[in-house]
């Protein structure tokens, strides 16, 4: 929005040069994230806490959770805002990327909230049923992937890590891979969002990782050095996702442990529908897969524990999703959760690597 208000004045005034710059941008679209959310969050959460939005805890999970009892959550709000209101100052608003990412995040964001509603302000303790909260993701990732097929010059080719010259099209079919994208992401960092930090730290390094991929993809030149398919107007999604970025980490600072807050639905599911709105924008749809590599793993402990159980009435973990098969082995939580930040930090290394690698 500034750059559509002040940038047409720059043969008036030449300092505002600056707003041309997408790189400028990404960085102030980050540092006004992180203060939105660092300086609203004491706020928010003082009222989390007066209408009694409090954490219920499991009572078959780890013992030591039962301290968690009552933390407010919901605090994914504060999120979204951070995000959508930096993202709006920062952006070229003139651009269709960036309603789209918007309204993916809002729209998950609200089935998030309508679940977390249900939950812990109407107490029905399982919030939305599996079905009705998959039907409402399934709704709005199509509603996404199909605006996207139909917008001028999108193509349903698919970019493969490692085989830059592999580019199969994938035509109609690509609107289903596409909602399987959207959705398993939104979904996965909904289930590593267990442990105080676990889910918001992967949340910023993927980020990072697609802030680059996504200037990369936007910038004619370096798009066709590193043969990979170029998106006009992708560069734009590099400063939504720097405010992902910054709001995550403002986030961060009330949701390290022992958290003041939690995220809740209302932050999980919108945060992965994101990543996984702007991998497929950007064409490294199946990049997501090494860059979020942390919430594949969760996902996949949880459906094959899943499977064992049911085939074989037997568990394969102690506790899915698996951080919580490491707590029940006496990993404290702290260590948990680190270790798990140092896998997403190598996976996006290697998952950038591959921007060069043919």
């Amino acid at each position: 929005m500034l750059y559509n208000w002040l940038y047409p004045f720059h043969t008036d005034y030449s300092f505002l040069n600056v707003f041309r710059y997408l790189s400028f941008r990404i960085i102030y679209a980050a540092v006004t994230a992180f203060l939105i959310a660092f300086v609203l969050a004491p706020w928010v959460i003082k009222k989390l806490q007066d209408i009694k939005l409090g954490q219920q805890i499991r009572g078959d999970g780890p013992k030591s959770h039962l301290a968690k009892s009552g933390t407010p959550t919901m605090g994914g709000i504060l999120i979204l805002f951070a995000v959508v209101l930096s993202t709006l100052l920062w952006s070229d608003i003139g651009k269709p990327y960036v309603w789209l990412v918007l309204a993916a995040m809002l729209g998950f964001g609200a089935i998030g909230f309508a679940d977390d509603y249900l939950k812990f302000i109407k107490t029905q303790s399982k919030g939305l049923s599996v079905g009705q909260k998959f039907t409402a993701q399934v709704a709005m990732a199509l509603a996404i992937a199909l605006v996207l097929y139909f917008l001028p010059g999108y193509t349903t080719k698919l970019s493969i890590p490692f085989f830059k010259n592999f580019v199969p099209d994938l035509g109609w079919l690509y609107v289903a891979f596409a909602v399987v994208v959207i959705v398993g992401s939104s979904n996965a960092v909904n289930l590593t969002d267990g442990l105080d930090g676990l889910a918001i730290g992967p949340v910023m390094i993927a980020s990072l990782a697609y802030t680059i991929v996504a200037y990369v993809a936007g910038h004619r030149l370096m798009s066709d050095y590193l043969l990979i398919p170029h998106i006009e107007g992708a560069g734009e999604l590099a400063v939504f996702t720097a405010s992902i970025l910054g709001a995550s980490l403002g986030f961060l600072w009330f949701n390290t442990y022992p958290a003041s807050v939690f995220m809740g639905d209302v932050g999980s599911l919108p945060l992965g529908a994101a990543l996984g709105t702007v991998a497929v924008i950007s064409k490294h749809e199946l990049l997501l897969l090494m860059v979020g590599g942390v919430f594949v793993i969760e996902a996949v402990s949880v459906i094959f524990q899943v499977i064992s159980f049911k085939a074989r009435g037997k568990r394969i973990f102690l506790m899915a999703p698996i951080h919580h098969h490491f707590e029940m082995k006496g990993w404290e939580e702290p260590k948990v959760v680190v270790r798990l930040w140092i896998i997403a930090i190598l996976l996006a290394l290697l998952s950038l690597s591959t921007l060069k690698l043919r």
